[in-house]
C-alpha cells in the first residue's frame, strides 16, 4: 500500500485489489526547523484549502511562508510540494507569490498596470521580458487576470499612480499570469486603507471558490479569517493547525499564543 501511495498520492486507485483514496496534499512539512526561529513544524495543506497564518510579530510566519518558498532553506526537517520532496520540485510557476509590502513602489518608476501584470508571465521576468512582443496568448492571460482582479480598466494607468488597494489587486493579477495552483500573500493588506480590505478578502475567497486555487496567507485581521477561511495555522516558534477557525479562535488559544 506504501509503493501505491509513493507513485499515486493525489488520486483514488485500486492497490492490491483494495481501492483507496488519499488526500491530495500540496503542502507538507514534517519536522521543519529553521535555526531558533521554527521547530518542529507539521503541517499539511490540501488543495483547494483557503488557509490563514496568524501569530505574534517576530513568531516565524514569513520565514514559514519563504521556507515553503524555497527562498530559506530548512536546517532539519523534509517540506513537500505536490507531493515530492522541495529539492526535486522544479515546477515553479503552479505557486504564485505576492510578498509582504509589495504595494508600494517607486514613484518615479514608469511601468503601466499591464506592463507590471506581464512580469507574471511564464518566461517573461524581468523588466526586458514584460517591455517586450507577447503572443496573442499571452496577452489574453494577460487581461484575464486583470479582470480577475477587477484592473482591467487600470491597464494603461502608471502603477505609481494607484492606492495602495489598487496596486495590491495589480500585484496579485501579476501572481495569476502564471496560472498557479497555489496563492501565498504575505501580509497582503499592509499599507491598504480599511475600506479596501473587505472587497481584497472577497476576491480572495472568490479565487479560492471559483477558480479552486489553494490559498494560504498571512494576516493580523482575525475578524476576517472566521469567516472565510477553512484552516488556521497558528504560528509562534512552532505550529498548531486547527480545522476550525471558531475553535483556533477561543480565548484560550489566543493567551497561548499571543502570551497575553
Amino acid at each position: 500500500l506504501y509503493r501505491c501511495y509513493e507513485a499515486e498520492s493525489f488520486k483514488t486507485k485500486r492497490c492490491y485489489g483494495l481501492q483507496i483514496k488519499f488526500v491530495d496534499m500540496v503542502i507538507e512539512t514534517e519536522n521543519l526547523s529553521y535555526k531558533d526561529i521554527l521547530t518542529n513544524v507539521s503541517v499539511g495543506i490540501k488543495r483547494g484549502e483557503y488557509a490563514a497564518i496568524i501569530g505574534p510579530n517576530g513568531g516565524g510566519k514569513s520565514t514559514f511562508i519563504k521556507l515553503i518558498l524555497g527562498l530559506l532553506k530548512p536546517t532539519g526537517g523534509v517540506i513537500k510540494i505536490f507531493g515530492r520532496e522541495q529539492a526535486a520540485f522544479a515546477d515553479k510557476q503552479k505557486i504564485g507569490y505576492v510578498p509582504q509590502g509589495v504595494s508600494r513602489v517607486d514613484e518615479n518608476f514608469p511601468i503601466s498596470v499591464e506592463e507590471v501584470v506581464r512580469l507574471g508571465l511564464p518566461q517573461k521576468g524581468g523588466i526586458f521580458g514584460a517591455l517586450s512582443k507577447i503572443t496573442s496568448e499571452e496577452r489574453d492571460l494577460t487581461l484575464s487576470s486583470m479582470q480577475k482582479m477587477g484592473v482591467l480598466e487600470l491597464k494603461n494607468r502608471r502603477i505609481s499612480d494607484l492606492s495602495g488597494g489598487q496596486r495590491q489587486r495589480v500585484m496579485i493579477a501579476r501572481a495569476l499570469a502564471a496560472k498557479p495552483q497555489i496563492l501565498i500573500l504575505d501580509e497582503p493588506n499592509t499599507g491598504v486603507d480599511t475600506g479596501s480590505q473587505k472587497s481584497f478578502y472577497e476576491l480572495l475567497a472568490k479565487l479560492n471558490k471559483e477558480e479552486g486555487i489553494t490559498v494560504l496567507f498571512v494576516t493580523h485581521d482575525l475578524g476576517v479569517i472566521a469567516d472565510e477561511v477553512t484552516k488556521v495555522m497558528c504560528v509562534n516558534k512552532t505550529v498548531s493547525s486547527c480545522h476550525n477557525p471558531h475553535e483556533a479562535m477561543s480565548c484560550a488559544d489566543m493567551s497561548r499564543l499571543y502570551g497575553i
